[in-house]
């Protein structure tokens, strides 16, 4: 199997760029795999499709605003930083975009230098880890200087970060939203 046979048209105008006011009105496609038949639902109708046995795994984790702009210590140059896995006492594992702009020492700052950070290591798979330099708490920072990351096809402003939450998020600590529980209201769960 390869990545190729994943990937299909998807025109633009099809990937909704807000979310519905009612989350379990967007819709849903359901495939039968018997006959290969395709209908098309709404998510609400998703418990016509659940059956007594079937098991749901909910993740409760909420998403933080995750996504920091910044720039090396002396370059004017962004650097984008997408803080991915929390590896304790300020370091995280994280992407950068542009990747050679953030190699092993390389020193970051964000919000005139509220936040700084230092790049400790480049993983083998691209990922860095950054540790973090700050006074106070962190996450009071991050909510002040970090915004939501949103997927690549999202290309328009979130007005309302909560939006980008599940119905049942508890736990900071997501880069992203698991998409699919975004349509799942209280009432349908």
């Amino acid at each position: 199997m390869k990545k190729s046979d994943f990937y299909f048209d998807l025109p633009e105008r099809l990937i909704a760029q807000h979310p519905l006011e009612q989350r379990d009105a967007s819709r849903l496609m359901v495939l039968d795999r018997r006959d290969g038949s395709v209908t098309h639902r709404h998510f609400r109708d998703l418990l016509e499709y659940v059956q007594p046995g079937d098991c749901m795994v909910f993740n409760n984790s909420r998403v933080i605003p995750a996504r920091l702009m910044g720039h090396a210590v002396g370059h004017v140059t962004p650097i984008e930083v997408l803080l991915l896995t929390d590896k304790g006492d300020g370091l995280w594992e994280c992407l950068t975009r542009p990747g050679k702009k953030t190699r092993t020492g390389v020193e970051l700052t964000f919000g005139d230098g509220l936040l700084t950070a230092t790049v400790e290591a480049v993983q083998p798979d691209g990922n860095r880890l950054i540790r973090f330099h700050y006074e106070g708490i962190f996450m009071e920072i991050l909510d002040k200087l970090g915004t939501m990351p949103l997927p690549p096809y999202i290309k328009e402003k979130l007005d309302d970060p909560e939006r980008y939450q599940t119905v049942y998020s508890k736990t900071p600590g997501s880069a992203a939203a698991p998409t699919a529980g975004l349509h799942f209201t209280t009432e349908l769960l």
